[in-house]
């Protein structure tokens, strides 16, 4: 799993590509948590490059959103393949995140 992190004002942007799944999870949870720790309230995480989500990827996408939400944050999905995307309707994600397209629209919402 590749991680890039850049900056848009206030926002965080998190660029994942590889497979997010049991062996990258804990990678990529360990990069959110800080952020968070770091004082970043706003992070949209870009999904362009990721191929696969596992149940462990999902779990880490859950667990930030609600450790955002308590520091009333913002915690949004962007650029989705449809097969990650599907794997998000079908665990019944897609109604408790904010998902976007695009990473710009994310970023200006």
């Amino acid at each position: 799993m590749e991680i890039k992190e850049k900056r848009e004002g206030d926002v965080a942007i998190l660029s994942l590509e590889g497979r997010l799944d049991a062996y990258s999870s804990n990678e990529v949870e360990t990069h959110i948590n800080t952020m968070i720790e770091g004082g970043c309230v706003r992070i949209v995480v870009n999904f362009g490059g990721v191929e696969y989500i596992s149940s462990s990827g999902l779990q880490v996408m859950l667990a930030s959103l609600k450790r955002l939400k308590k520091a009333d944050g913002d915690f949004k999905l962007a650029c989705l393949k449809p097969y990650v995307k599907e794997v998000f309707d079908i665990a019944g994600f897609t109604q408790l995140f904010a998902i976007f397209e695009e990473e710009e629209a994310a970023i200006n919402d």
